[in-house]
C-alpha cells in the first residue's frame, strides 16, 4: 500500500475552507486502486490550523496512473500560475510504503 499525505497549515480560521476542499467530489475517487481519502483536522492547533489529507492507494502502480492520468494532468494545467490563497501558510506533501499493518478488535468481527 502507497500512503500520500499532504498537510496544509493555515491561519486559525480557514481550516474548515480546506476541508471542504479536499472533502468535495473529485475524479480521484473513480480511479483504480484507490482505497480511501482521509480529511482531517489537528485538534491541537494553537496559533494556527492545520489540515492533513491522507490518500491511501492499493500500490505505488496505482498512484502512478492517476499521476500519469489525463483528468490529473489537465487539473494540474489548469491551475498552472494560480497563487494558494493568503490564509495558506503551508503545504508539504509526503508519500509512504506501508510495511506493517496490524488491525485492532473493532475490525477482528467483520
Amino acid at each position: 500500500m502507497l500512503i500520500q499525505t499532504r498537510t496544509i497549515v493555515v491561519e486559525k480560521g480557514n481550516a474548515e475552507q480546506v476541508v471542504e476542499r479536499f472533502s468535495q467530489e473529485s475524479p480521484v475517487e473513480g480511479m483504480e486502486g484507490l482505497i480511501d481519502i482521509s480529511v482531517l483536522l489537528n485538534k491541537r492547533s494553537k496559533e494556527n490550523e492545520e489540515v492533513v489529507v491522507i490518500i491511501r492507494w492499493e500500490s505505488e502502480e496505482a498512484w502512478k496512473n492517476w499521476e500519469k492520468s489525463d483528468v490529473h494532468i489537465q487539473g494540474h494545467r489548469e491551475k498552472k500560475g494560480q497563487t494558494p490563497p493568503e490564509y495558506v501558510i503551508s503545504s508539504t506533501v509526503n508519500m509512504y510504503v506501508t510495511k506493517t499493518i496490524k488491525k485492532g478488535k473493532a475490525f477482528s468481527n467483520q
